[in-house]
């Protein structure tokens, strides 16, 4: 899904981070846990590898290097760093405004808050739930309400777990991170810590629920604007559509572990199998409300119509 080009960028919620290695600690999970869209099972399709801490002494220039190079949506066309900031952008018009959301906020005596920041960083940078890698896949740090996001890892996902070269592909990633934090504004992100593990975990109805609120936002992506009331992002077509079920696919537990040279072990699922998520995207898609996104209104999350 592309940008209008001259749609105006608004870097304010987006920083940048690492790019160095340097002495540090290797990956530690906080006591807050946190979600994404692979997590750990990357790292093992992937061999591992040594994560070190990271020199931050560059963030400020790099964070600078990103408001200068991304200021339109010509930029996001053309950028991947750019078309990062430009999918924060929209997803943050929508979510803000977001009907149901908006009145069960009310209704808590809150208001809409944004991530704390999205990070795009290079090589490795520290959250309060560990180190960030590549290896590990972009997530959401509920400790510190950022998501993380190396784009690099774009890279992984077309050239080693089979997704489509698509915009939308990368969107989705960035979209289904975003909805971690819905969630964390609704108190559900816990359950994914209650019950960690297995085809129908409250890990599981977690990951596919981000999912689904990432297929709401793609369905209304369209009419999203910039902050100066400009349309931001032209409209869904059918093969943006089939490179965000690429990407779906791509990242189902199942198919991980096949790629891994593993058997399928639904007891081992952390993110749902790779029909259920293009499923629950799908859903998405579809919704009229947040509660179609209900996980966990079903018997079985990976067969939601049984």
């Amino acid at each position: 899904m592309s940008f209008d080009d001259n749609a105006s960028l608004d870097t304010s919620r987006v920083g940048s981070g690492g790019g160095g290695r340097g002495v540090g600690r290797g990956p530690v999970i906080a006591g807050g846990g946190v979600v994404g869209l692979i997590i750990t099972v990357l790292v093992v399709l992937l061999g591992g590898g040594d994560m070190l801490g990271t020199d931050t002494s560059s963030q400020g220039e790099q964070g600078e290097d990103l408001a200068q190079r991304c200021q339109t949506g010509a930029d996001a066309n053309a950028d991947r760093d750019c078309r990062a900031v430009a999918t924060e952008n929209s997803l943050y018009d929508y979510w803000s405004q977001q009907p149901d959301l908006a009145a069960d906020l009310r209704a808590a005596g809150q208001d809409f808050r944004a991530p704390a920041q999205v990070t795009i960083y290079e090589g490795q940078t520290q959250s309060r739930c560990g180190t960030a890698s590549n290896q590990i896949g972009p997530f959401y740090c509920p400790l510190d309400e950022r998501i993380f996001l190396d784009t690099d890892f774009f890279d992984i996902l077309q050239q080693r777990l089979g997704a489509q070269d698509g915009a939308l592909a990368e969107e989705y990633v960035l979209a289904h991170e975003y909805g971690h934090h819905i969630q964390n504004l609704y108190g559900v992100l816990e359950e994914s810590q209650r019950d960690p593990q297995g085809a129908d975990s409250g890990a599981v109805r977690v990951e596919l629920m981000a999912d689904c609120f990432a297929g709401m936002w793609i369905q209304h992506a369209g009419s999203t604007q910039d902050s100066n009331g400009n349309r931001l992002m032209e409209g869904v077509t059918e093969e943006d559509v089939a490179d965000a079920m690429s990407a779906a696919k791509a990242v189902g537990d199942d198919v991980i572990q096949e790629r891994s040279g593993g058997e399928v072990n639904p007891d081992g699922w952390t993110h749902g199998s790779a029909q259920a998520r293009q499923t629950w995207l799908g859903i998405g898609m579809q919704a009229s409300t947040l509660d179609d996104c209900d996980t966990f209104a079903v018997a079985d999350p990976n067969n939601p119509g049984s």
